[in-house]
């Protein structure tokens, strides 16, 4: 299967998560508003997954992957086998500990992520309840990461890209049914979030498990004590522990910048957590869409290509992977900077979610899209530190980052609120972006190839065109008081966005901009 072809699975399933993901958060906003309790909910669900940073896709994957993808192409499937055996037993006996503290700590832990939810003792009574009922999702999260990495090195990209899904459709189920059916026994119906969290992490992992097992490579637990020490004792492990250190504080800093942006939003005007939240979720779209998936599907290629020694495969796979991140990246960050307003009133101005919501998650909103360039490309970048084993160069840079981002808040958010922290993590990821290209270019591990200045003037002229088209139509129509009804607006929207996407791909037409590039490496 071709690189392009793979990053287009990945992305179509991921397009179908991010989909029934926003559904989900319309429905939540719909009904529980922007409030103290939505505040609760959104550090609560953020607790384990800031912990599955380093469990699952974050650190264990990135020091997991090119491992197993070495371990693979000198030694052969049963010595990867093996290998996967070995790591998931410690794994599981980790992820056991962990969650047993993380349940027992949890008035802790949500005091450190957000202690300015105490100006409402009911909301910081629910986010500790919630975090103690969600918090196991950390476990099952972190083993279907694991799978994950077992079936993207085999090229398995479809059942890893469509898991996520199930999680959204049992929060949506939980929102829709299980809410109103609490509220009818006197509960809280928020509560029902926690248990959609919960049935959606037992549906993600039984899936991925279920394709390992019909392929044969269903890792084997050791549940006893012995085989636990044998299996930390084994070299192949300790490599990966090995691997995982600089790694490990490289995500401890990403999650330090988290821990205190959260910190700083909960102590911020009532409903600031979920005007953040509701932003980021759209601006998953495009990360995902493009970062996520490249980097899943690039990671196990260039792991195998420097096992194999082929380092111009090697920088030909980075040089398409960026150029597709800027070519689709640079016309996403437009329209997230002129087109925020029309984004945030058609997605979330529904039900107990005001208009004054919508204006605030609006800014925060074209605040992150001044860094969507930089967080989608650090995706592609860090691969190619990663599938080379080198963990230590974007964990220094990180610590930069995470200094300077803070200098940013410092400066911003007195002037800005919310809508600062969001503008620091663009500007953020726009620096460590550009520290990771300089710093594979200084190596030598990615020579661009000829051509790049033509193609940035291409992209730049054609997101340009699109650009003003979006800023024209924005004055056209009012938003928030649409005329004809909300589907309506909801149909405007789709149909400008189809048109601005045309334009763009004319506009590169006519500039004579070599596709079959961007279509393989």
């Amino acid at each position: 299967m071709s690189l392009f072809k793979s990053a287009s699975t990945v992305s179509l399933f991921t397009l179908l998560s991010r989909i029934t993901g926003l559904i989900r958060d319309q429905l939540i906003a719909a009904t529980f508003g922007a409030s103290a309790l939505t505040d609760a909910y959104n550090v609560a669900f953020r607790i384990p997954n800031m912990f599955r940073r380093f469990f699952a896709e974050g650190a264990f994957g990135q020091a997991f992957v090119p491992s197993l993808g070495y371990a693979r192409t000198q030694h052969g499937d049963e010595a990867a086998a093996h290998f996967v055996d070995q790591v998931g037993t410690v794994l599981l006996w980790v992820l056991t500990l962990t969650c047993i503290v993380g349940v027992v700590a949890a008035p802790v832990l949500v005091w450190v992520m957000a202690s300015g939810l105490q100006k409402s003792p009911q909301g910081y009574e629910v986010a500790i309840t919630m975090t103690r009922w969600m918090f196991p999702y950390l476990g099952l999260i972190s083993l279907a990461g694991l799978s994950a990495a077992v079936l993207n090195t085999y090229r398995r990209f479809a059942v890893p890209a469509m898991a996520p899904v199930l999680l959204n459709v049992s929060m949506i189920v939980a929102a829709w049914q299980l809410g109103p059916w609490l509220g009818s026994q006197a509960i809280t119906p928020i509560y029902a979030l926690a248990g959609g969290v919960l049935l959606g992490g037992v549906l993600q992992l039984g899936l991925q498990w279920a394709a390992l097992a019909r392929m044969g490579r269903f890792p084997r637990f050791g549940l006893s004590w012995r085989k636990f020490r044998h299996a930390s004792q084994d070299a192949s492990t300790r490599s990966v522990l090995r691997l995982m250190l600089p790694v490990l504080l490289g995500v401890g800093v990403s999650q330090i910048s988290l821990l205190i942006n959260t910190q700083i939003a909960s102590r911020l005007a009532t409903g600031s957590v979920t005007w953040l939240s509701n932003a980021d979720r759209l601006m998953e779209f495009p990360t995902a869409l493009l970062g996520v998936a490249l980097g899943v599907v690039l990671m196990p290629h260039l792991s195998a290509a420097k096992a194999a020694m082929q380092l111009d495969q090697y920088s030909a796979m980075l040089d398409w992977g960026l150029r597709l991140v800027v070519a689709l990246s640079l016309p996403c960050a437009c329209a997230l900077l002129v087109f925020h307003l029309p984004l945030a009133a058609t997605l979330f101005h529904y039900g107990a979610y005001l208009a004054v919501d919508v204006q605030h998650t609006s800014h925060a909103l074209q605040a992150y899209g001044v860094g969507l360039l930089g967080l989608v490309a650090i995706k592609v970048l860090a691969s190619g530190f990663y599938a080379d084993k080198d963990m230590k160069t974007p964990v220094k840079i990180a610590v930069v980052v995470l200094v300077l981002t803070q200098l940013f808040n410092w400066v911003l958010v007195p002037h800005l609120q919310h809508v600062g922290l969001a503008l620091s993590i663009g500007l953020g990821a726009l620096i460590n972006a550009l520290c990771l290209l300089w710093m594979l270019i200084r190596k030598r591990v990615f020579i661009p190839r000829a051509g790049w200045l033509l193609f940035l003037l291409q992209i730049v002229v054609a997101t340009a065109v699109m650009g003003v088209f979006l800023w024209w139509v924005n004055g056209q129509y009012n938003w928030l008081e649409p005329q004809g009804g909300k589907w309506l607006r909801a149909g405007v929207l789709v149909a400008v966005v189809v048109v601005a996407a045309l334009l763009f791909f004319a506009c590169l037409f006519v500039c004579r901009c070599n596709f079959k590039r961007l279509l393989r490496p």
